[in-house]
């Protein structure tokens, strides 16, 4: 769904994320100075160029301007099942907002859930890429165990830790979402092409660059910013002490977010960085169930970073058929739901997780069940709280 953005200014936005690269402070800045359109004019030629902006600089985007068409990478990735969101659209995470003029440009989407109501209720799992077998199933056990109580699991897809967490989540039949470096439409790694169709078809694919965009190692570093601002909390399993892993997870601790470590033997150099992130004040964690208690609080903590808690007429038409379809008491499935509701299996997962997300909605293993007597009324409860849930802390 999309805000009051215009079509020029979508446009304008999807070609700067042609021109110039993730996370460009320079750029954050201009677009605030000029606007959008502006911004793209005066980096291709077509108008007065930014102040301050270098002359080789501008060669560059000139160089890069040959051939651009916006218009034609919308139509791309629309042809995924994609769409490219904008600042002010009203499913934008404003998470983002928090990098400040490190803020994406604009999010290429693929996948159907929404993504600013995902990320309500999302925690980053990330670690070593050549992880050993205890950092693989502590991956894919936090993965797992996150998906089953609610949590949308991010990660950016990578071999090792990244992806042992996607494949946790999608197991036990829950929600994840991978942030990649490259465009939504390039498999990276290609030996995971594979469950980047399973995220693409059950969660969501993100990307900053547009459809074709390759990755490179200054855009991995990059990424790991919009990982760390989009969610609630990182965790962190097995990493070196110079790893991108941590840089996502500094990141995070610089955005206020929750930091979080899972301890590894002494005698592993794959230990060394999470130790290290541990000294510096990182909350331990051995579990889901420790994950939760500290980033489910981050709401009550920053309440101004929850999002909007809608009313049940405001639900989209989807949301509210499925709504319809959930048991007061007792549960029911995924399947028996989407047939209720008349739609997907997957589409009515996305909508299940969504009413999570507002409070309408809980989860009980493999059923969903109304959250309770007032969840159909027209003022749902704070989301991640069931009724005669105890605040955690002291």
């Amino acid at each position: 769904m999309t805000g009051v953005v215009s079509e020029g200014e979508r446009l304008a936005r999807a070609a700067l994320t042609r021109l110039t690269e993730p996370g460009d402070e320079a750029v954050g800045r201009w677009l605030r100075q000029l606007g959008p359109v502006d911004l793209m004019r005066g980096l291709t030629g077509a108008g007065p160029p930014p102040a301050g902006a270098r002359a080789d600089r501008l060669a560059g985007c000139r160089a890069r301007a040959a051939g651009l068409d916006p218009a034609g990478d919308l139509a791309a990735a629309a042809r995924l099942g994609g769409r490219f969101l904008c600042p002010g659209d009203h499913e934008w995470p404003t998470q983002l907002d928090d990098l400040g003029d490190a803020r994406p440009v604009g999010l290429w989407v693929r996948g159907s859930p929404d993504v600013r109501r995902w990320a309500l209720r999302s925690v980053a799992v990330v670690g070593a890429r050549a992880c050993t077998g205890y950092g693989s199933h502590v991956a894919a056990t936090l993965g797992a165990g996150l998906a089953e109580r609610g949590w949308v699991v991010v990660s950016g897809a990578a071999y090792g830790v990244d992806g042992a967490a996607h494949r946790g989540a999608l197991a036990a039949g829950g929600a994840t979402v991978a942030v990649l470096a490259s465009g939504i439409d390039v498999p990276y790694p290609r030996g995971h092409a594979e469950l980047l169709g399973r995220v693409g078809e059950q969660g969501l694919v993100l990307a900053e660059l547009p459809p074709g965009g390759h990755p490179t190692r200054s855009r991995f570093v990059l990424r790991n910013r919009v990982i760390a601002a989009l969610t609630r909390g990182t965790v962190v399993v097995e990493a070196e002490l110079r790893s991108g892993s941590l840089v996502t997870a500094r990141r995070a601790i610089g955005l206020g977010r929750h930091t979080m470590g899972v301890p590894g033997p002494v005698t592993s150099g794959l230990s060394a960085g999470v130790h290290e992130l541990l000294r510096e004040g990182a909350s331990l964690v051995t579990g889901a169930a420790d994950v939760i208690e500290l980033v489910g609080s981050i709401g009550d903590l920053a309440p101004e970073r929850r999002g909007p808690v809608v009313p049940r007429d405001l639900l989209d038409a989807d949301a509210a058929r499925v709504l319809e379809a959930v048991p007061g008491r007792g549960g029911a499935g995924v399947a028996a739901v989407a047939r209720e509701a008349g739609t997907g299996a997957e589409r009515a997962l996305a909508k299940l997780y969504e009413l999570q997300a507002l409070g309408f909605v809980e989860r009980l293993g493999d059923l969903w069940q109304l959250a309770d007597a007032s969840s159909t009324s027209d003022t749902p409860k704070p989301p991640g709280r069931r009724p005669g849930a105890r605040r955690g802390g002291a």
